[in-house]
Formats: C-alpha cells, structure tokens, sequence
C-alpha cells in the first residue's frame, strides 16, 4: 500500500481525514432502515406522526451524532475501557437485582429519579468488548482448546443468568447466542462446539421445565401449538401469521393493513413491526428490507477483516453479531418460528434503548474502520 494519512499516525489523527474514513455507505444505510421504520410508524399510528414517528426520527437523529461522536474515538480508549465497561455493566445488573424497577413483569430497570436506565442493554456492549479484549491477547491455541475457555465462558454466562432472573429471556438469549458467536469466530475447537450442541439438546427441555417461570413456559408451548388457544395464548402469534400472510407478493398497500390498522396485531409498533410491514407491502417490501440488513452486516463484518488489531476485529464482529442475532430473534418470533421472547427488530421498531445500543456498537465498528491500521498490545490486563 502507498503511503497515505492512514499509514501515519500523526495525520491520522486529524478530524477531517477521520470523517472521512468513516463508511458513509453504511451511515446510509442505516439510516435508510430507520426510515423506513420511521414510514411504518407513520403508517400504524394513522397515518400520523404521533405518537410514534416523530420521536422514532427524533432519537434516529441523536443516535446517529452519537454514533458518528464515537466512530472518532480512539481505538486504544476502546480496548483500554473494554473490561471497565464490562464489570460497571455487571454491577448494575446486581444493583437490579437488590433496588431494580419492575416494567411489564420484568424487574429490568434501575430508577434514578430523574431516569431510568436498563443495565442489560449497556451488557450487549460490555460482552463484546470485554471478549474482544481477551481473545486479543489470547493465542490461537487458547481460543481453539485450553481450560482458559473458562474465562470467556464465565463472561457471557454471569450476566446472562443475571438477565435471565430479571426475567428477560430474550436478552439473555441475544447475550448467549453473540457470545458463542464470537467464541466460534475467534476459533473454537469443532469438539467443544459439538459438545456444546449436545449439552444443549439434553440442557433445553430441562431448563424449559425447571427453569423457567410459568408465563415462559407457556410461550414455548404456545410456539409449539398455537392454534391450541387462538384468542388466548396463541393470539400474538396467529395474528402475526394473519398479518404477514395478508400481505402476498406486494402487500395491501401503505396504510391499508387491516390486522395492524384495525388494532388486531398487538405490539405493533415495537414487536410486531415486520410483520404490519410484510402485510403493507408483501414479500417484496419485506425481502427488500431484508437486504438492505443484508448489505449492512456483510460490510461490518468487511470492516471487521480489515482491522489490523484483533481486538479491533473481535468487536467489530461481536457487534456485527449481536445486529444479526436480533434481526434472527425478531424475524423468527413474528414468523412463528420461535417463541415470543420480545425481541425488537432493530432501526424498524419504536424504542430508544435498543436503538442506543443497535448505534453506539455501529459507532464501534466504525471506530474500527477509522482505525484500522492501528496495532495495539498483546498484555491482557486483568486476565
């Protein structure tokens, strides 16, 4: 490569060549996902800004300044306050465990008076990063098969049977599924992924009954046969079904879809989102977005491989992952795939926390972009 800015650290430092490192394709979009969630929430709010779009464009704005605030931000301050991150994270989530706030029977929140916040979602972030900084200074033998795999593994499994007692089902999911992703990106041995599936296949059926509370059992059995109780425990289901099936090939058109506009989809600005979308404009509309989610998650991970550090390309991955494993939850559930386990869809469905988190770790990725050159220590600090 010749030599430019980014081969020099001291230009590279520079804010306008910074910003310009930035992949604007990506800001774009983005940003053309929230819009067509800002479009959908025009649409199921009655063809109206309020009360759902004009906040949606509103939190999109601040999202993407803080997402671009922080595509700036030096990956060494990135990888220097991975495991800070990580162990506040974890002592917010004990703290709401003692003094937690209860939301829609799920004790999640810690109220501060002047507002509440949701330490889980601060954890998705956390998990990445402090991941990133141990594969980093792990070798290629630890990753692949070592007893040290007790210290990743004890990274994701703490805050996730925290967030599992809350009870939040669907963001512990999110918090397993992305760490086992990056474990099997930084290299995990094909034996212990085997085991792990086996474990699993025997764990699942037991946790299901033993574990779970009662409203979660019941929508692993709804999942499973819903048409059991149609107008009880099925209802969110069979009519998310309803709804997308409605919509054939190009859909009912905007504003015209009778299970959301009619107010027979429930949850449907924040949920159920794609499925009022695929029942406006049908498999085309729906694939289309499809796509465009597509396109974002092969340019982050494009970003992740070109990051010469490897904590730079552990985090732009795990970020990468945790977008992927949303858009899988979220798609599934509305599909009847899975169980309802209230997971959003990202950019589309109303929400500011998620949205936060869906942003700053896309602010991650790109501070990966922009620094891409960077070489950073192998020390691994407290490990």
């Amino acid at each position: 490569m010749t030599g430019t800015a980014l081969t020099r650290p001291g230009q590279r430092e520079r804010l306008p060549v910074k910003l310009a490192e930035i992949d604007w394709r990506l800001v774009g979009l983005l940003c053309l996902v929230a819009g067509v969630g800002a479009m959908m929430l025009y649409s199921l709010g009655g063809t109206s800004w309020e009360p759902w779009a004009a906040n949606h464009v509103l939190r999109v704005g601040v999202c993407v300044v803080i997402m671009l605030v922080l595509s700036l931000v030096n990956l060494r301050i990135w990888f220097a306050t991975a495991y800070p991150i990580y162990f506040a994270a974890l002592v917010l989530l004990v703290a709401v465990e003692l003094f937690g706030y209860t939301v829609n029977n799920a004790k999640s929140w810690l109220d501060l008076g002047v507002t509440r916040i949701q330490p889980s979602e601060l954890m998705k972030i956390g998990v990445v990063l402090a991941l990133a900084r141990w594969y980093h200074g792990a070798s290629a033998q630890d990753a692949r098969l070592s007893w040290k795999l007790i210290i990743p593994a004890a990274i994701i499994g703490v805050p996730v049977l925290l967030v599992a007692d809350q009870p939040d089902l669907g963001t512990a999911m999110l918090i397993a599924m992305t760490g086992g992703a990056m474990m099997f990106m930084a290299g995990l041995s094909w034996r212990l992924v085997a085991a792990a599936a086996a474990a699993a296949a025997v764990a699942i059926p037991l946790f299901v009954q033993f574990v779970l509370h009662e409203y979660q059992r019941q929508r692993v059995l709804t999942f499973l046969t819903p048409e059991a109780d149609p107008p009880g425990r099925g209802y969110h289901i069979m009519q998310s079904k309803i709804a997308m099936g409605s919509g054939g090939f190009l859909g009912k058109g905007f504003g015209l879809g009778s299970q959301s506009q009619l107010e027979f989809l429930p949850e449907k600005q924040t949920d159920f989102i794609f499925a009022a979308l695929a029942e406006e404009f049908g498999f085309v509309g729906s694939f289309s977005v499809l796509l465009i989610y597509a396109a974002i998650i092969v340019i982050a991970l494009r970003i992740a491989t070109l990051s010469h550090s490897h904590f730079g390309r552990m985090a732009a991955a795990g970020v990468t992952a945790t977008f992927a494993v949303y858009i899988l939850i979220n798609g599934a559930m509305v599909m009847g795939l899975a169980p309802v386990v209230g997971v959003p869809m990202p950019l589309l469905s109303y929400g500011g926390t998620v949205l936060l988190t869906v942003m700053v770790g896309f602010g991650l990725i790109q501070a990966v972009r922009v620094h891409r050159y960077l070489e950073l220590p192998k020390g691994r600090g407290l490990f």
